[in-house]
């Protein structure tokens, strides 16, 4: 029988990159991933080509920075399947500046998506989780997660936050059996990281590709990026795990950049 037969996910920011990569193989292994995104034609075509492989899928657009959107995409999941077994919430943006210069809508901004996208969504699944007395709760976490980089307050402070959220998660979600982790890759080359390459040259003064080599992935064992397959077995490693041994633990999926 396949890992995930029957299982639902919600899965935040998964029409593209890392969040559609962690879709896609939850598919293949017999879950049905719910695609929730800010953009919803985006999110149906992830939903449409799942569907075209034999698999089952769903779209629902949701803004995790608004609880009403939240609430609606994950009722909405509910009366359709019944279920929630597992949230993966991945829904993140990036702004880079120093501190000294950073506005503070950006900051307000990024911590909302952030942090309270994963506070939202857990809010959200934990009343159906504990109800049915089962549930996975995976939150996208960073290197960052552990570490601090030049540029990235408000992120780095989110990703450190969501450490604090999952424990917590872990303590009280126990007694329902009802898990959390957080998944903390290093740099993947998604649009959101491409992006970052030519502000971080500018910012530092130096070329893309130091950007790259003395930024990015100097403090890796073999100078590559992580790949969205990389998160995605993470994810599901932790998703599929049978008891409550892992619970509350972070992993980190960085080729070597940062160790514990």
């Amino acid at each position: 029988m396949p890992r995930f037969s029957d299982k639902v996910a919600i899965i935040t920011g998964a029409a593209s990159g890392i969040g559609k990569e962690i879709a896609v193989r939850f598919a293949a292994e017999g879950g049905v991933p719910v695609i929730a995104d800010l953009n919803f034609d985006a999110a149906d075509a992830t939903a449409r080509e799942i569907r075209g492989k034999g698999s089952d899928a769903f779209a629902v657009a949701m803004n995790v920075a608004d609880e009403t959107a939240v609430e609606r995409g994950v009722s909405d999941t509910m009366a359709k399947y019944g279920r929630i077994d597992v949230l993966v919430s991945n829904a993140g943006i990036q702004i880079v500046k120093p501190v000294v210069d950073f506005p503070f809508g950006d900051w307000k901004r990024l911590l909302a998506i952030q942090l309270d996208g994963a506070f939202l969504t857990t809010k959200a699944c934990l009343r159906y989780m504990y109800q049915a007395k089962s549930g996975s709760i995976i939150y996208m976490g960073s290197v960052h997660s552990k570490e601090a980089s030049v540029l990235k307050a408000p992120y780095v402070t989110a990703k450190h936050g969501l450490l604090g959220l999952c424990r917590v998660v872990a303590k009280e979600g126990a007694q329902y059996n009802v898990r959390a982790n957080v998944v903390c890759p290093g740099f993947v080359r998604t649009p959101l990281v491409d992006k970052q390459i030519p502000e971080q040259a500018k910012e530092l003064g130096i070329s893309e590709e130091d950007v790259i080599k003395r930024v990015m992935l100097k403090d890796t064992v073999d100078g590559q990026f992580t790949t969205t397959q990389d998160v995605a077995e993470a994810v599901l490693f932790c998703a599929g795990f049978k008891t409550n041994a892992l619970t509350g633990q972070s992993l980190v999926v960085s080729h070597g950049w940062f160790m514990e």
